[in-house]
């Protein structure tokens, strides 16, 4: 079985930053569920786990973020295709991809 055939199951863990969108949550989720299906991957789930507050402030003017989860199962290389594609998006603020078993 090569590398390219080969899929498995992942969670990513997202940190969305809606300050200056006029986008509603749903719509960016959506934007973001769309991505996940360019990079050959098939969402199985996803979880809005709303906003909440940072432990740890980094930036004042930013104390809180939308969390959001999506399990999906795709290729090998998805997380970095998945990464790649969200780097210039200002709406993700963190993204965190484990794979699930």
């Amino acid at each position: 079985m090569t590398t390219a055939t080969l899929r498995r199951s992942y969670r990513a863990s997202l940190i969305l930053d809606l300050r200056g969108s006029a986008e509603a949550p749903e719509t960016a989720i959506d934007r973001i569920k769309d991505v996940l299906k360019s990079v050959e991957c098939k969402v199985t789930e996803v979880e809005n786990l709303g906003q909440k507050e940072f432990s740890r402030v980094v930036d004042r003017k930013f104390p809180s973020g939308l969390y959001v989860q999506f399990h999906f199962e795709g290729p090998v290389s998805a997380p970095v295709a998945f990464r790649e594609k969200l780097r210039l998006d200002r709406t993700v603020n963190r993204i965190l991809v484990q794979s699930v078993k």
